[in-house]
């Protein structure tokens, strides 16, 4: 067992940097379809708040370039605000997920099928205040829950980021409304010291006479959920993806290289050699010069 570490550049990033993937978050979306086979018998996919765009290379890579055979039946469309690097066989829309219009480009681009599935591994700019970084990707979520309901299928499956935290209960229950399956997911790749999680939601049925809409997504008050019991109280199942013997992001791993300038340091490392060391040094000796003038003044004053 490595040491525990909090180092950014963790197993999971340096093996994005060997394997090519844009971002550490592409072994997520790996984990997952890993747990649930999410992308089986999967053509069309639309991938919400896509920038660096490491879920659409995921796509890219296992419904393009592992399924040559469907390669004219698959269509990827990547949406987000900001732009990013082209991929094979992904359209990129640069659009805003609560506009009608981008819904509507969407489905342009499947000739006016729906998706299969939809994936969104978007997040806020987070501020270190939970409370706060919660309500913002909880509306975030309902956002992408919003054009889902325009541009999914029957039956289709829903992938999302969420930062469970103590009021959540009520997004689950927004989400059972839709999906009579829900489950909130913690791939091995996403550190224990993180409050997200990804929920997935399955076989997308709305409810009889459900209009979607594009109105702003609202949490309400999380208060009134306290009030609800037995079968309305939702209570949404736990997994943790990904065996024992998967890489743990939380910890740090010896190198394998068999360089004899590559050997392995400990995460947090003391300063070698500081420019300040010399004057520590004579600062403690009572050595430097301003110490030397303050003691001839106290001699010649007393």
């Amino acid at each position: 067992m490595g040491r525990s570490s909090k180092d950014k550049r963790d197993i999971y990033y340096r093996l994005a940097k060997e394997e090519g993937w844009r971002a550490r978050s592409a072994y997520k979306l790996l984990q997952l379809n890993d747990d649930f086979d999410l992308l089986s018998g999967v053509n069309r996919v639309v991938d919400l708040c896509a920038a660096p765009g490491s879920w659409s290379q995921v796509l890219s890579r296992k419904l393009i370039n592992e399924r040559p055979q469907a390669d004219d039946e698959v269509k990827i469309v990547a949406v987000d605000l900001q732009s990013m690097a082209p991929l094979p066989g992904v359209v990129q829309i640069q659009g805003d997920i609560t506009k009608i219009s981008t819904a509507q480009e969407i489905i342009s681009h499947f000739k006016g099928q729906a998706a299969d599935l939809v994936i969104c591994d978007g997040a806020p700019d987070v501020t270190g205040l939970h409370d706060i970084d919660e309500y913002i990707q909880g509306q975030l979520l309902l956002a992408a829950l919003n054009i889902t309901t325009h541009i999914l299928k029957l039956g289709g499956n829903f992938v999302a980021k969420i930062f469970r935290g103590k009021d959540v209960d009520l997004l689950y229950c927004q989400l059972r409304i839709f999906f009579p399956t829900v489950t909130i997911c913690k791939p091995r790749s996403s550190r224990n010291s993180s409050i997200e999680s990804f929920v997935v939601c399955q076989h997308y049925s709305p409810p009889d006479g459900f209009s979607p809409t594009m109105l702003n997504p609202l949490l309400g008050d999380p208060s009134q959920l306290k009030s609800l019991e037995g079968v309305n109280r939702m209570i949404v199942p736990f997994m943790a993806c990904g065996d024992l013997s998967a890489y743990d992001s939380d910890q740090t791993y010896q190198l394998n290289g068999t360089d004899q300038f590559c050997r392995s340091l400990p995460p947090t490392q003391e300063p070698i050699n500081p420019p300040y060391k010399t004057a520590c040094l004579l600062k403690k000796t009572s050595c430097l010069a301003s110490d030397r003038n303050e003691d001839s003044s106290r001699m010649s004053s007393s």
